[in-house]
Parts: C-alpha cells; structure tokens; sequence
C-alpha cells in the first residue's frame, strides 16, 4: 500500500514526503529525550540529597542530638558546612511539629550557603529584621505546606526511604527530599532539605530552544533545498517529459526544450541527445514514408504495364505479337523484382550501419579491389575498360566502413556501365590536397540531361538507359547516403566532350598519413 502510494506521487512530493517522515521520526525521538532530560538530572541531584540526609541523620545519631527547638538549632548553627549548596533544612519531631528550619534562625543565609564566612549577631541591623519579618508570612505558608507533606508522608508506604517532589512556579523550581529520622528503631522526627534548582529548568529549556532552532534550520533547508530541486532538476526533467509527449502524440504545441538545452550540466546534454535523437527519428520515419510513397509509384507502372499486356496476350493469336508482348511482362516483372529487391536491400543496411565501426582504411587498394572485379566481368562482356589514375601518394587513408566504401565504388561503376556504350572507356581517379581525398568517376555515355543535375542523386532518378529493368533508380542514392555517413560531399555534372562525372570528397585522415 505504501509502495502504491510512493509511485503516484511527483519526485518532489516523494522528497518532502520522505523528508516529512524523517522529520516525525527525529521529532519523536527528541520528545523521548527531551522527556528523559529532566528526569535524569533530578536524579542525579536526588542522590546528593539523600547522601546529605544520610550524613545528618548520622551526626544527629552519634551526637545524641534531642529532638527539641534549642538542641536542633545549636546543631544547624554548628553543622551548617553539611547545607553548603541548599536553600532550606527544616526539622519535624514525630507529632509533626517544626522545631527546626534555617530560614527562621536569626542568621544571615549565605550561613548556609558556599561561603564558610562567620556572620557575628550585632552584624545585623534594623533593615534586615524587617526583611526578615516581611518574609515571616511567606514562611508560614511554605510551613504548612511542609508540615502536610511531612504527615503525608509519615502516613504512606514510602517512609522509611528518601521521598523526593518538587515546587515549581514562574520563577522557581524547588526539589524537595524528606526523610524520617531513626533513633534505636524508633522514629523520632524528620528532616526535609530544599534546594532551587532553576538550573535543571534552564536546562531542559535550552535543550529545547537548541533543538526548536535546529528544527527551524533544518526545515528552511529543506524548504530552500527543495525549491532549487524544483527549479534546476524537477521543472527541466517535467519539460523533458512533456517533450517526449508532444512528440509522441504530434502535437504541435510549443515546447521549451530549447530553454534546457542551452544548460551546460547533464540535463543540458540529455536534452541535446533526446532533441538530437529525436529529429533523426522524424527524419527516418519521413524518410520511410517517402520512400514508401515513391516505392508505391515506381511500382505502379510496370504493374499497369504488366496488367495490360496480361490482358492483351489472352486475346491475340499473332505469334509476334505475342512474343513482344512476353518481353513486355518480363521486363516489368524485372523492374518490380529489382525494386523490392533493393527496397530491402536498403532497409538491411541501414539496420547494418548503425552497429558498424568506422577504421582506418587505404581508399586506393579498395578501389583497386573494386576495378578489379568490374574489368573481369565487362571486359569481355561488353568490351569496357576502368583504368585507375592515381597522383605520385602511396597512401589515401580515409575514416570509414570498407564494406560501405566498397558499395559506394560498385554502385558508381554499375551506374556508370549502364549509360556506357560498348568499347568505351570509364575513368577512376584518386588525387588529393591538404585536407580531402577526391575520387572521381568518369563515363563516356550520354551523360545527365536534368537542367538540375543534383535531382539525379533523388530516389527514382528519370533519365533511364533502356535496360532499366536491371537497375531501380536507387543507385546514386543509395551512393549518397553512404557518402554522407562517411561525412563526404558528392557532386555530379557533365563532361564537355562527353559523357558524365561523378565527385566524391572524403574527408583526409592526417594521422594515418604520416605512416
């Protein structure tokens, strides 16, 4: 279920939610603590109270001290180095009666307090009578209130050990210990000492204030930490989506890839690389579409061809006429089969291309292979000749893929043989300058009649010799396409004695040079 819920939700508001828990856990665990805080230092100021009650009810014990008004007030003026630290000691006899209690002996406080400092009687003075006496209420107050403490106390299950409570208003925070006092297994009074431990209050109060301010800090850091999350990462990865998205249902919507893509961190590159890839996508899929569209029409016509001379044959019975027209369909059924043929031929290398690796390669004993082969077929078979003319370079190194190389020189012969009449003479030349390799192609046939010459590297190219049957009109541009992979330039144009030429420009590789 929770998992569910996760994968509804945006990548920021799984952040904040997740960042949001984190929070509730932490905040738990400083309640707990912030809970164990006080606690802990009470006890730890419990245990001092306790070994000072110890200590007292063991000097009152071996001293022998009587539990009455005259004994227990020598005793706290001669013991008062026991109190160092503490605010009040009061002593209860076993009726509850108070017959002890520091804040009403005519002595100064500090008597009690840290300093060891001697306070004479005559040292008083009338000022301090009256503060004393102004406080006289206040006294009887916090009296009572002991003295029902006390009888509590004595009353429940607790006497016998250390009872500690504490008295907290605005200002105070008082931790009170009572103990009865024992004498031969009898109790005889009881002691309460009290002393103001603010310092726990403010300590627990700082804690607090520490970690309301860290929450603060954290919580604006997140807030901060989010927006730019947001803004620089979540916001561009949306665009990114809504990208992807219009191009997928075509729309024509605005897009703001352009924005990211001039960003110079990875999401600048991913944009690039999806913008990239997906315009070559489009570019294929057009591509296709008009290659499919053009396949539709090319094949059309021998099929309407085919269709009528299917129709006419049943009818005639003039052997000549019927000759003629099986000639007909054959080389309609040709065209047709060359046109699928090399439809598919070209749909398997393009899937080819992409998995190919570019290598260093001599274009010279390529092209050599390549004469080689087309001398032994059409020397015989229709009496032409290649020759190969080189400049003074043993070496024409170019980037590129051999097998493709190889079909770009095949598919310029072939097409070159073609228009080429019987006995004539095709011309290949290799030369070079500081940056490119040129390789030219040149026949002696008709050359192109297009007043637009570029149109012949246009699939289905028109100008057509008569045994068109053998050829689909893809050649040349099957030719450029590899010439473009192979980041060349091609170029076609007319002899001016006769005949055509054929321009390709590849790019040098310099390194491979110096070998």
């Amino acid at each position: 279920m929770f998992n569910y819920f996760l994968k509804n939700l945006s990548i920021l508001r799984k952040f904040l939610f997740i960042n949001f828990l984190i929070f509730i856990i932490i905040g738990l665990i400083t309640i707990l603590y912030l809970n164990s805080v006080q606690p802990n230092l009470i006890k730890a100021k419990q245990s001092k109270h306790i070994e000072i009650l110890n200590n007292t009810i063991g000097h009152l014990n071996r001293l022998n001290i009587g539990f009455n008004q005259d004994e227990i007030r020598n005793f706290l003026f001669s013991t008062r180095f026991l109190f160092q630290n503490l605010d009040r000691v009061t002593i209860f006899d076993n009726d509850f009666n108070l017959i002890g209690d520091t804040d009403t002996l005519d002595l100064d406080k500090r008597s009690f307090g840290q300093t060891n400092e001697v306070i004479q009687m005559d040292s008083l003075n009338d000022e301090s009578i009256k503060n004393e006496n102004s406080k006289s209420e206040k006294n009887k107050n916090k009296v009572f209130t002991l003295n029902k403490r006390v009888e509590n106390y004595a009353l429940s299950s607790e006497i016998g050990k250390p009872f500690t409570y504490i008295e907290e208003n605005y200002n105070q925070f008082i931790l009170v210990t009572l103990k009865n006092v024992s004498k031969e297994n009898s109790n005889i009074g009881y002691i309460a000492i009290s002393e103001n431990s603010f310092d726990i209050k403010a300590a627990v109060e700082e804690r607090k204030n520490f970690i309301l301010r860290t929450a603060i800090l954290v919580a604006i850091v997140i807030l901060i930490f989010s927006i730019v999350l947001n803004r620089y990462f979540l916001k561009p990865i949306k665009n990114l989506v809504d990208y992807t998205k219009i191009i997928k249902s075509k729309s024509k919507k605005e897009t703001k890839i352009e924005v990211i893509k001039n960003r110079n961190d990875e999401l600048g590159v991913l944009s690039k690389s999806l913008d990239e890839m997906t315009k070559e996508l489009n570019s294929r899929i057009k591509a296709t579409e008009n290659f499919s569209t053009d396949l539709v029409h090319e094949i059309r016509n021998p099929l309407a061809s085919l269709k009528s001379a299917s129709e006419i044959i049943s009818d005639t019975t003039d052997k000549d006429k019927r000759e003629k027209l099986l000639k007909i369909m054959t080389h309609d059924v040709s065209r047709i089969d060359r046109l699928i043929t090399d439809y598919s031929q070209m749909l398997k290398d393009e899937l080819a291309i992409s998995s190919e690796q570019m290598e260093d390669l001599d274009l010279k004993v390529i092209i050599d292979s390549v004469v080689d082969d087309f001398n032994n077929i059409y020397i015989e078979k229709k009496n032409i000749n290649i020759k190969l003319n080189t400049s003074g370079l043993k070496n024409y190194f170019i980037k590129g893929i051999s097998n493709r190389v190889e079909q770009i020189i095949a598919n310029l012969l072939d097409n070159s043989v073609s228009f080429s009449r019987n006995g004539s003479t095709i011309i290949v030349e290799l030369n070079e300058n500081e940056n490119y390799i040129f390789l030219k192609v040149i026949d002696q046939g008709e050359g192109f009649k297009e007043k637009d010459i570029k149109k012949v590297f246009d699939r289905f190219y028109s100008n057509r010799p008569e045994n068109f049957g053998e050829h689909s009109g893809l050649g040349l541009n099957i030719v450029k396409n590899l010439v473009d992979i192979h980041q060349g330039e091609i170029y076609a144009s007319n002899n001016p004695k006769r005949g055509a030429m054929i321009e390709i420009k590849f790019p040098k590789n310099h390194i491979d040079n110096l070998k």
